[in-house]
This record gives C-alpha cells, structure tokens and sequence, in this order.
C-alpha cells in the first residue's frame, strides 16, 4: 500500500464507523503547563479512550472493513498492550474470534486486561519485533487476518480521526506534540491536519531509547535499530512501516526525542498536578515541551496524552525515584545504643525536624553493628534537598551519626 490510498475520506469514513463505540476524548486547558512553558497548552486525553489509548480507533476501523468470510477466519494481532486491547475490545464487540501475540515480557497488568477483553493470548519474544515474527507465523497456519499496529492505511484512518476532533474543538490550533513508535498515530494526525489546515506544526517526539523514525526522518529512508531501550513499550518500535514513513516524511514537520527521565518526570507531574494517569509513551510529547526539546512561546499547542496503561509496578517506582530526586523522600541510615527508650529519642529528633516518618528497620544482630548497638535504618518524607539537610544536621547535633541512603 502506498501514502496514495490514503485519503481524507477514509478517514471521515472512520469517524462515522466509531461513532458510539469511541469516546470523543476530552481537550483540557492545562494552567500549570501553560505557565511552565510560555505557551496555551492543551492536553487530549487519549488516556481516558476505551481500553485506555488510542488503539481503538484504528483496529475498530481496520476490522469494520472486514469481509465476512474474513470474520469467520478470525484475526490476529502482535502488540505490546495498547493495540492489543483494542483489537481484543473490537473484535469481541463484532464476534470475532481474536489471537493477540504479546512479548513475554509484556506488563502482565496489559496481558490480564487483552485477554479481560475476549483475546486468546499467546506470549512470544523478548520485545514487539519478535512477537511480530510470531504472530505471522501463526497467521500463516490459522488463515486468520493481521491487524497490524500501525503499518495498515484502515489502521491510520482510524488514528486520524483525532485530528477532526482537535480541528473541531480547537481550530486556532497552532502546534500539536504526537508520540511516535511504528508511526500510525502520527501518520493519521498529520496527513489530516495537513490537508484540512497545512499551517499546524505537527511536532513527532520519540523515545531517545527507541529512535527508529526519527533516524528514518532525517536519514530520508528506513532504519531499523539494532534494539529498543525504553520503558515506554508503547513506543518501543525498532523499525517504522513503509506506509507511515512516507506519510510522516511528507506531513510530519519535525521528529525530536526524549529519555526515559524526561518521560518519567512527565508521568509524575502529570499525576500529582493534574489527577491523569499517564504510560511512558502517553507522556512523550507533554514532556518534549516541558523539557524545551521544541521551541515555541506563545502558541496553542496540544500534547497528545496516547494511553493510560502505564503498568502499577513502574509507576511506584517512577512515583519513589521522582520524590527521591525533588527531595520528598529520603533514606537514611543510623548508629545508636541499644537502651530502652533510645529510639524514640531518635525519632523526637526527626520530629521536631519537621520530617514525617514513613518506615522504621532497627537491627540489632548485623555483624558490622558493635555489641549494644543498633542500626537503624528510616524512610523519611521531606520538603526538598535544604530539609533534608536540616534534618540531618539535626540527627549529627543530637549526636547520631548520619548516612544518607538514598
């Protein structure tokens, strides 16, 4: 297939054919990222879409499309999790036997909620590219359709039809930040907002981990990564689709990357500033203008917030580190002896420093602890990096010694 059978058209098409099975998302005014970067930001909020991202959209569209001896052969699809859900949500809604391919190391909260939604899953390869691999190969002996996850012109169609809703509900629209993985995201916004208002920037950010479009963009033809490092697995693509590379080389304006702390530090703004529960590739374009990767003061600029799935585990550990490095939260290690009420002397301290304590170990048995001592170990939630320092001056006046941990 070619950048030519895709049209405006088809995507109109989509939009008719999602109406009353995708949500029409939210377009927020954001105060606080508006004033942190000079610009009128606006967030659409993908991650508040059925199954949680934008995938819907597309696979709904691709499967609408579908003959009926295709349906009767069933459909098969390879995902790290976002497209999963949706081919799973849309072909469970049409009646539609459904296998999704997943990487075996795949968030298991994606895995649960791709087969909570009808799909028989099927774990394969370390990463997208190798599931990929698989799931062809089951295709080849089930006769099942591929829905592919961005290199398919129904597929884009869908994802474009969220530029007919940005164009609606915001036409003086002046920039719009898409993530980038395999590109059909952003193959579908650009293509639509370059013929119904050429004049919009369309911004592409991707993982600084996983930059195989970007590579593509400004070498002017295809390049596959010889691997994808990031935690956003949305975006984790090591080769772009030859449909979405000419779309995007014609459409897109400008490709620009972030790393996995520009993207954490988003997701962790996003959730303490504004409620919204953000995956790493949902996060990548808020967290290009926050990070100033793009130049622009004084626009109207959307950040396309892609999915919600963010798997709970990561998300601790973005919430822990990020309050790790703001100084909310801090780890530290003591000596004191071992006398009753020695302890509570020691948190008095703490106390009166205006910290909060989270945790308490005290051990008495290590070998590297003198005899009638005891080390203690606290976790502590602090104001920032000063507090902290007032705190542990406090500890080191009182006479216990302090060592920070992290």
């Amino acid at each position: 297939m070619s950048e030519g059978e895709l049209n405006l058209e088809k995507i109109y098409t989509a939009r008719r054919r999602l109406e009353g099975v995708a949500y029409r998302t939210p377009l927020d005014y954001s105060t606080t990222f508006s004033g942190l970067t000079g610009n009128n930001v606006y967030l659409k909020l993908e991650n508040m879409q059925k199954t949680g991202s934008f995938k819907i959209r597309g696979a709904f569209n691709k499967l609408s499309d579908l003959s009926g001896e295709e349906r009767a052969r069933g459909v098969i699809a390879a995902s790290a999790g976002n497209h999963a859900q949706g081919v799973a949500y849309a072909a469970t809604r049409a009646g539609i036997p459904c296998t999704i391919v997943m990487p075996e190391g795949a968030p298991i909260s994606k895995v649960a909620a791709t087969k909570g939604y009808g799909a028989r899953v099927v774990l394969a390869g370390g990463g997208y590219d190798e599931a990929y691999r698989a799931a062809r190969d089951i295709q080849q002996e089930s006769g099942a359709t591929f829905i592919h996850g961005f290199n398919d012109v129904d597929v884009i169609a869908g994802q474009g039809t969220i530029a007919l809703e940005l164009l609606d509900e915001l036409p003086e629209m002046g920039a719009v930040l898409v993530p980038v993985g395999g590109g059909g995201l952003i193959a579908g916004v650009a293509f639509a907002l370059k013929k119904l208002k050429p004049e919009v920037r369309v911004i592409g950010v991707q993982a600084k981990g996983a930059p195989s479009m970007q590579l593509s963009y400004t070498s002017s033809h295809i390049v596959e990564t010889d691997k994808s490092s990031t935690f956003a697995d949305g975006i984790a693509i090591r080769r772009p689709g030859d449909i979405t590379f000419d779309i995007v080389r014609s459409s897109v304006d400008e490709i620009v990357l972030v790393d996995d702390e520009e993207m954490a530090a988003t997701i962790l703004l996003l959730l303490e500033r504004t409620k919204l529960v953000v995956e790493g590739a949902g996060a990548a374009g808020l967290a290009a203008l926050l990070h100033q990767k793009v130049t622009m003061r004084g626009t109207n600029v959307v950040a396309l917030i892609s999915g919600g799935n963010i798997d709970m585990n990561v998300l601790s550990i973005i919430i822990r580190r990020g309050l790790s490095k703001t100084g909310r939260y801090v780890r530290i290690r003591t000596v004191l002896t071992d006398r009753p009420g020695n302890l509570r002397g020691l948190l008095a301290v703490i106390a009166k420093s205006g910290a909060n304590v989270i945790s308490v170990y005290h051990d008495r048995t290590k070998p590297d602890i003198p005899i009638k001592q005891a080390g203690v170990e606290l976790a502590l939630e602090t104001h920032n990096r000063d507090h902290i320092d007032q705190v542990a001056a406090s500890l080191v006046k009182s006479g216990y010694p302090v060592e920070i941990i992290s």
